[in-house]
């Protein structure tokens, strides 16, 4: 087995992204209310469905191990490693969901202490 060598980087091939330059106000052309308001609007319900999608897709992963650990016991599946791989990927999920849920707590546990 042969292996290509790594060419050098030409620096030229990349180029510098462009941002809206900001004045003593913000960007120029940019109302800073509007603009906020609109942001925070979009990321949170952008935010809410997120999770609803997480949560939804770790259901359909728990009913799929579920489904191939009952196929298991009855004999009906050929290949007993679909059954793990899909309990694996369910316990994964379902940690990850949990330490986001944790982390969630955390951080409206924080806010809740802060000094108005």
């Amino acid at each position: 087995m042969t292996t290509m060598p790594i060419g050098a980087i030409n620096p030229a091939a990349f180029t510098a992204a462009t941002f809206p330059v900001a004045g003593p106000t913000g960007p120029t052309g940019v109302d800073p209310s509007a603009a906020g308001s609109a942001a925070s609007a979009a990321s949170g319900h952008e935010f809410g469905s997120l999770l609803l999608d997480g949560l939804d897709r770790l259901e359909g992963l728990t009913d799929r191990a579920d489904s191939l650990a009952v196929q298991a016991a009855t004999g009906d599946l050929d290949n007993i490693h679909d059954y793990t791989i899909a309990a694996s990927e369910a316990q994964v999920a379902t940690q990850l969901t949990v330490a986001v849920r944790n982390k969630a707590l955390e951080a409206f546990s924080e806010i809740m202490h802060m000094q108005v």
